[in-house]
């Protein structure tokens, strides 16, 4: 994803997004004519427009965009598991030919035995993936485009869809997200951010609601901020959730945290 190098308050480098796609969905600001967007939902536009597509291919695209290709057998494999071989290397064949192309522009590589998508293809969960496998170091972003990155990074990757293929790239992406948000809710933090941070922080416990790591933040947030009632207001609902979900108390450190604020 390319990014605009600036420096936010107090001198601490952040992240800034240059571009938006539909849906909210971050994606980079270029001359491609194909994005490709998982995020919240399936959308496949050529020069801004939604193209429409059938499932088969749908599956197809995004199967191809997740896990960098796949050889033709084992992507029948998972996108038709329950149908015969032979069925599910025909329905192969039917999405191929439905998703390889839109208008002149190739979508999918399918030169030999491993189908490609087509590097052309701008895909909004691979731009993110790739700033947040290379850490976080970049400036602030103003606010407009903070909330588009923010908006990318809450979204699930293609809600709704079922297929068992896709357990494991959610949860890729989950844990991608996740300590992205946590860490730039950190930096946020430093940098006097604290509304920003706050919302990173609780933006990261809306995907995940009993991890410690962000509710740690939070309470960090409305210490920094001078609101020590906040803090232990967030603890205890946080302790009474964690009870009741897993039957478990909040670590050590989170605990001596609270322990401080009531000056125990």
């Amino acid at each position: 994803m390319p990014l605009d190098s600036r420096i936010g308050s107090r001198g601490t480098r952040i992240l800034r997004a240059t571009g938006t796609a539909e849906r909210g969905v971050v994606m980079a600001a270029s001359d491609n004519a194909v994005q490709l967007a998982l995020l919240g939902g399936f959308l496949l536009s050529h020069h801004g427009r939604p193209v429409a597509l059938s499932s088969g291919a749908q599956r197809l695209l995004a199967l191809l965009a997740l896990q960098n290709g796949a050889h033709r057998a084992a992507a029948a494999t998972q996108l038709w598991p329950d149908s015969p071989p032979s069925r599910a290397a025909a329905n192969l064949r039917s999405a191929l030919w439905r998703g390889r192309r839109v208008g002149a522009q190739p979508l999918i590589d399918a030169a030999g035995p491993r189908l490609r998508l087509s590097p052309a293809a701008r895909v909004d969960v691979l731009e993110i993936r790739e700033q947040a496998t290379r850490g976080l170091g970049e400036p602030i972003p103003p606010r407009g485009e903070f909330d588009t990155l923010l908006n990318g990074l809450s979204r699930d990757l293609l809600p709704g869809w079922t297929e068992d293929w896709l357990l494991l790239e959610r949860e890729r992406w989950d844990q991608i997200r996740l300590h992205t948000l946590e860490e730039l809710a950190q930096h946020l933090l430093l940098a006097g951010n604290h509304l920003l941070a706050l919302q990173t922080a609780l933006a990261a416990i809306a995907i995940e609601p009993i991890r410690e790591t962000a509710h740690r933040t939070v309470m960090e947030i409305h210490i920094a901020e001078g609101n020590a009632a906040s803090a232990l207001k967030h603890y205890q609902r946080y302790r009474t959730v964690l009870h009741r979900e897993l039957g478990v108390t909040p670590s050590p450190l989170m605990a001596e945290l609270a322990r401080t604020l009531l000056g125990d």
